[in-house]
């Protein structure tokens, strides 16, 4: 914001600073400023540069520093380092090395940027700038291009190739089609070839897999940080061969025959890796095999880049203790025969990272002066710059301070992060004689004894003395409350559809006309005197089936688990006519079920609520937190569907965190409002307990009266709370299945808010549907399962997805790593421990014997009691205990007074505990993915750094395929889509259990469109005639009440 950066460079020290530093060079030191206010004294440091490095000592504390300065410049960014713990895992995170490369991007390309990173990201040793400029592609229409080495090379440069491109680092080939997902791009790119030539190039959209934008060019940049081409790899491997038979031979003669045999598998494995599938993966370690010149980021930038050391004493202490802790690793996994030496090198030392730090003459950033001898500190400069205090809603207060501060003729500048509101600032002041005003300038000085209000987002405003600077925040004025950033909407935002799936040589695939066979590749058949491309399939006794390219629309990909047997129709023969007749039975099946819900739906008339009252809109606006867009529209589209007058029945889907209980808590309040009563529905006592302090909570200043019913509560409590409910005093009841019982009798109930519904058994399910036949229900589940599968799952729903990560939520650094890890995941958690967090180990379950299962979880709990002393408490938690018993460990865990939870997966549906910083879950491979990814969920719930270790002991492609699909999303619709793809559909398709996968059509994916169709006109029926009486629909009428009478009638409600 060039108005502030001016205004402080009228501050005679900061003049003084920079004349003096601009002049003398050398290194100085800056103090007295608070730690929020030094991204202005940076950014009017180095307002000409065209490179910032800030480095800090903590990622949270980078990321505070990225959401402040962005405030000045948006083109700022995040550089996370490589976690020590995770340095050889076997998978990574997509997101770290997405992140880095994306910066890698912005500085080959020269594009003005501020990158702030910790200590650590300059420890760790990378290959040069140069190296990955070299292997930049740059595609036009136009080109020529040999579709076979333009695979190769992408396949070099780290890209995945798949049948169909979903995520960032893919790519797929399908014909003349080149579709690209860059790490470093917003979208996918699809390139069409004519021949040879490029005849075109267009953006699309990765869920219709719709192309959008036609383009002239793109760039593809490496999706790895290390790009291995064959005379590289050769290189690496002889490197790798010759310390491995150096090494093997040392622990052979000192006759250490289990380190031996292990190092021996390890370098087997990752030859295979190298010469079979040309991968990097987790082969970060193994950098300096492949590359003689590996150099610190911080070579990156160029010489006349502003460096400045945020507190750079903490960030000194950070750097060797970090060094520390690899080394220590290292060495233990060095001596165990699970490294090479060469594998234990690839950190700079921190003496050598601080001392070519020192070498760029950076600027020391600190808000108490201590001299920093390690940093070679030559000048010292004292800005004085204070924080301000709250005025907690006091608007009196506020206008006294303008008024003191303009006699003294201080430029005042008020921010508002919405133009509406600053503009209602604006006019408050200006109504109580105060000279205000608004504009959204941001590039205009400010004026001595001026007050303007304009739109920024910052979350505390300061003071400058010296400069006569006063900033205030519009936090500071109303409320504490946290002010935090949307999210930004995607760039192509819409509505999630099921797009259809490409196919790879050797699938198995359905012709609509022809059924199922397999697909062959594609084949150049001469027609008319032209060549023309077509897709070969071959059916059973080898017959073949040539379909034009244009015609892949009537192709589908058939899904199923790996290794199942899938018999070939033959073509031409009757078999598929039948299927295809069964099917069309079935479907007519699901139609009138259908049918049936939505005529007793729409026979219903629901109550209509009242529009927001005052109290309501209050209410909401004191919600501490700013909504995530997707939030935001499921509080939206619920009370839309209470105002409307129908029933309603919606789902909410959303990740753990990801803020669904607020959205229950406005509809419940929303309720209570009109005098409707609500019942809040969990699965657990612990959770009800929970639920009930935050509803609590949120309502303390209204008179609510919201009761608890489990058995926490005392028989007298029940009681009175059951009497309050008949009487209709009770205006919300937070229970367990105690709320399914006989004798709950409401007065009025409105709103049923079920929590988990898939928890309940079958007889609770009974009971909640005779709840549900009048009232509106709101469903929550942190399930990750697909739209079209909920759809399918629970009926003609409504849906509401919330798939955005809160503001301010870090995300949740996750490895795959196998049994050698464990002694070094221990010390991490170990550390976690010491700085005042909780960690959760997830044992195997064993689905035959609960008592094996229990007696697993209490022998592991013993034993890492043994291993981390009895200074941490550890408890067991398994599925044998007694109810109480698991709410007793769960609460006092919850308290902090358990450190590590030893637990079989009956943590899924848990209790919310910010501080449990870590999960790590043991034999991984044996757990679907969506389960994980619900586990992981533990996590992640508060302000620190959390993190999701996956042990693995399996070595099979598989394991590997499917476990990296967690790291490549966060996104758990998309995890469970995956899921569903690698362990096969089974009978989920349809409403009963039978399914539609028994005729072997096709997946879950692409036949959902013929159920949303049929929903689809059955509304259109029901909208005309609601009780099938007209002469239009009478015998549909017939056959459906024969249909149900002869009891056949299975709903998901």
């Amino acid at each position: 914001m060039k108005a502030l950066t001016l205004a402080f460079q009228d501050d005679p020290r900061f003049a003084e600073l920079k004349k003096h530093r601009d002049e003398s060079g050398g290194i100085h030191h800056v103090w007295g400023m608070d730690r929020r206010i030094t991204p202005l004294l940076m950014e009017a440091l180095s307002d000409t540069k065209r490179f910032r490095l800030i480095v800090t000592y903590e990622e949270r504390r980078a990321r505070e520093i990225v959401e402040d300065y962005r405030f000045y410049s948006r083109q700022t960014f995040y550089y996370p380092a490589k976690d020590a713990l995770f340095y050889s895992a076997d998978i990574h995170s997509n997101n770290t090395v997405q992140e880095r490369l994306e910066i890698f991007k912005k500085i080959a390309e020269g594009r003005p940027c501020t990158v702030v990173t910790t200590i650590e990201g300059l420890m760790d040793k990378i290959p040069s700038i140069s190296h990955i400029i070299e292997n930049i592609l740059t595609i036009k229409v136009g080109d020529t291009l040999q579709l076979d080495t333009f695979s190769r090379k992408l396949t070099t440069l780290g890209y995945e190739k798949t049948s169909i491109v979903e995520t960032p680092g893919q790519f797929s080939v399908r014909g003349g089609i080149i579709d690209i997902f860059s790490l470093t791009e917003e979208c996918p790119y699809r390139v069409e070839l004519w021949g040879d030539d490029i005849d075109s190039i267009r953006s699309f959209d990765v869920e219709s897999q719709r192309s959008m934008e036609r383009v002239e060019e793109f760039v593809i940049y490496p999706s790895t940080e290390m790009v291995l081409d064959d005379v590289r790899i050769s290189k690496g491997i002889a490197k790798l061969e010759k310390e491995h038979k150096a090494q093997a031979k040392l622990l052979k003669e000192q006759f250490h025959t289990e380190q031996y045999a292990r190092l021996n598998k390890m370098v087997e494995s990752v030859l295979e890796e190298l010469k079979e599938f040309n991968s990097t993966m987790g082969l970060d370690s193994m950098v300096e095999y492949f590359y003689d010149d590996t150099v610190s980021f911080l070579d990156y930038f160029p010489t006349d880049t502003d460096i400045f050391i945020d507190d750079p004493e903490r960030v000194n202490q950070r750097a060797g203790a970090y060094a520390m802790q690899f080394g220590m690793s290292m060495e233990g996994r060095l001596e165990g025969g699970y490294v090479l030496p060469t594998q234990a090198n690839v950190l700079y030392d921190a003496k050598t990272v601080v001392a070519r730090l020192v070498n760029r003459t950076p600027v020391l950033l600190s808000e108490l002066y201590k001299k920093q001898p390690a940093w070679k500190e030559q000048y010292a400069f004292q800005i004085d710059a204070k924080g301000l205090v709250s005025y907690n809603n006091s608007f009196e207060d506020l206008m006294k301070d303008i008024e003191k501060y303009k006699k003294k003729d201080y430029r005042i500048l008020i921010l508002s992060p919405s133009a509406t509101r600053g503009k209602r600032i604006a006019k408050n002041l200006q109504d109580n004689d105060v000279m205000a005003y608004f504009t959204e300038n941001r590039e205009q000085p400010l004026k001595p004894g001026e007050v303007r209000i304009s739109v920024g987002r910052m979350e505390t405003g300061f003071e400058i003395p010296e400069c006569h600077l006063l900033v205030i925040a519009e936090g500071d004025i109303f409320t504490s409350k946290e002010l935090k950033k949307r999210k930004k909407l995607p760039k192509y935002a819409g509505e999630k559809i099921a797009g259809f799936s490409d196919i790879s040589v050797g699938d198995y695939v359905v012709h609509q006309n022809h059924g199922v066979g397999i697909y062959r590749g594609i084949d150049k058949v001469e027609t008319d005197g032209r060549m023309k491309d077509y897709i070969s399939i071959e059916y059973a006794k080898g017959s073949k089936l040539f379909v034009p390219v244009e015609q892949l629309d009537r192709i589908g990909k058939l899904s199923g688990k790996d290794g199942a047997r899938i018999k070939l129709n033959k073509l031409g023969g009757p078999e598929w006519e039948k299927v295809r007749t069964r099917v069309k039975g079935h479907v007519e099946d699901i139609a009138k079920e259908l049918i049936e819900l939505y005529a007793i739906r729409s026979s219903t008339q629901g109550y209509k609520y009242s529009e927001d009252t005052v109290w309501q809109r209050e209410f909401e606006e004191m919600f501490p937190y700013e909504e995530t867009l997707d939030q935001q529209k499921a509080i939206d589209d619920t009370k839309h569907d209470m105002e409307s007058g129908k029933i309603m029945d919606r789902l909410v889907c959303g990740d753990v965190g990801f803020g669904k209980t607020e959205v229950a808590i406005r509809a419940a309040f929303k309720a209570v409002q009109d005098n409707r009563q609500v019942a809040y529905l969990v699965p657990t006592t612990i959770l009800a307990e929970q639920h009930y302090n935050t509803f609590c909570e949120r309502m303390k200043n209204y008179p609510v009266n919201i009761r608890m019913l489990s058995r926490f509560c005392t028989p007298k409590e029940v009681k009175e709370t059951l009497e309050q409910m008949k009487s209709g005093m009770v205006d919300i009841v937070i229970g367990t299945h105690r709320l399914l019982s006989k004798d709950i009798v409401f007065k009025n109930l409105g709103l049923l808010i079920i929590d988990e519904e898939q928890r309940f058994g079958v007889a609770h399910k009974e009971k909640i549907k005779k709840l549900k036949e009048n009232v509106d229900v709101l469903t929550l589940t942190a399930t990750p399962i697909p739209r079209t599968l909920a759809i399918i799952l629970y009926g003609d729903l409504d849906i509401s997805v919330i798939d955005e990560l809160p503001a301010n939520r870090l995300p949740i650094k996750n490895c795959v790593v196998d049994t050698s890890y464990r002694p070094t995941a221990y010390r991490f958690m170990q550390k976690q421990v010491a700085e005042g967090r909780q960690c959760y180990v997830i044992c195997p379950m064993v689905e035959e014997s609960e008592a094996m299962d229990a007696e697993n979880v209490l022998d592991y709990a013993q034993l890492l009691q043994s291993e981390m002393g009895d200074k941490i408490r550890i408890a067991a938690l398994h599925g044998r205990m007694k109810q109480a018993e698991k709410d007793e460990i769960m609460g006092a865990f919850a308290k902090n007074e358990i450190q590590v939870l030893v637990s079989t997966t009956v943590i899924e549906v848990g209790i919310n505990v910010p501080n449990a910083t870590v999960i790590m879950v043991e034999n991984a491979e044996r757990f679907g993915l969506a389960q994980l990814h619900q586990l992981r969920g533990r996590v992640g719930r508060g302000r620190h750094q959390s993190y999701c270790i996956f042990m693995s002991g399996s070595k099979t492609k598989e394991t590997k395929k499917r476990l990296e699909i967690l790291n490549k999303s966060n996104d758990g619709f998309f995890i469970a889509n995956e899921d569903l793809k690698l362990r096969g559909p089974g009978d989920l398709f349809g409403i009963r259990q039978s399914g539609l996968m028994d005729f072997r059509i096709g997946d879950v994916f692409q036949d959902s469109e013929l159920l949303k169709k049929a929903g689809e006109a059955s509304g259109e029926i029901l909208r005309e005639d609601p009780l099938l009486e007209g002469e239009k629909y009478k015998l549909l009428g017939e056959k459906l009440a024969a249909y149900v009478s002869g009891n056949n009638l299975e709903t998901t409600l």
